[in-house]
């Protein structure tokens, strides 16, 4: 005989005392492995089950990259206007409005300046959440005048890509970024300030044919896509099947686009490594 009888049947809890399990608790990675989100967040949101790279956006990003989440934003109140006037299902200003109010940002690239072991980094970090990552006229302003922020100063730069690629509502003036950012970084390096690409995934379009792939050092992380048009893409276009992996950071690396992959806790001393080593400086420890 069981020690415990239900005295009543069904549930009484009433619909007003029910609490939902709040969201955010745990993480499910793409290959079905479940991570408390705690225990990702100090794992760089990197699963420790299987080493997956979380999407993360400029947020998580200058948590790691600056020291004590210490840093000065660039140029943060630049926002986009619709010069074109377009709308397909629904008005660019509506798309800018919406995206606005669900991820608390401006646009899809954030520029500050901080210290990172130590040293002055200007870092460019592209947030995917803003209608993609799309590369529109204030996202080639705003790395414009970080990388002039640069020059001026002196100061390594770096950019983290996370894109679709060139926003389709600017037309013409979003394929203008191209030629506008790689003009800047052309600058730095003709000033021989390091500057250091950084693809996330995904990088792709108008962001890889431009900035992405212009590095003195050209890094990713484990696993990313990284590619100009994407598989389905490329597959029918050329009408022949893709090699295994293609596309993939580690199918890039493989085929000398790429200087090396680094797991996102390492990403800090890795980067901060190259930089001493490009600049001819004592190796920071």
């Amino acid at each position: 005989m069981a020690w415990f009888k239900r005295k009543e049947k069904g549930i009484q809890t009433s619909t007003e005392e029910k609490r939902d399990t709040p969201k955010g608790l745990w993480y499910k990675s793409p290959t079905g492995k479940i991570v408390d989100s705690e225990e990702l967040m100090k794992n760089f949101y990197v699963s420790p089950e299987d080493g997956y790279h979380v999407r993360i956006g400029s947020k998580e990003y200058f948590e790691i990259l600056f020291d004590d989440d210490k840093f000065k934003e660039l140029d943060k109140n630049l926002t986009s206007k619709d010069p074109l006037k377009f709308e397909d299902s629904k008005k660019y200003v509506d798309r800018l409005k919406a995206a606005k109010e669900k991820t608390g940002l401006k646009d899809a690239v954030r520029t500050a300046v901080g210290k990172s072991k130590g040293k002055d980094l200007v870092i460019a970090c592209m947030d995917f959440k803003f209608i993609g990552g799309s590369m529109g006229s204030v996202v080639g302003e705003k790395i414009a005048r970080a990388a002039d922020y640069s020059l001026k100063n002196n100061i390594p730069f770096m950019i983290i890509s996370k894109s679709g690629g060139a926003r389709m509502m600017e037309a013409a003036l979003s394929l203008m970024q191209l030629a506008k950012t790689s003009a800047k970084l052309a600058q730095l390096a003709d000033a021989g300030i390091p500057y250091i690409s950084l693809c996330t995934d995904p990088t792709t379009g108008g962001t890889t044919a431009s900035f992405a792939m212009l590095g003195d050092i050209n890094i990713s992380e484990p696993g990313a896509l990284i590619g100009f048009a994407g598989p389905r893409v490329v597959r029918d276009t050329t009408g022949k099947d893709l090699p295994e992996g293609f596309q993939t950071s580690e199918f890039l690396l493989e085929h000398g686009f790429l200087d090396f992959i680094s797991h996102r806790k390492e990403l800090k001393n890795k980067i901060n490594l190259y930089i001493d080593l490009i600049q001819n400086q004592p190796i920071r420890a």
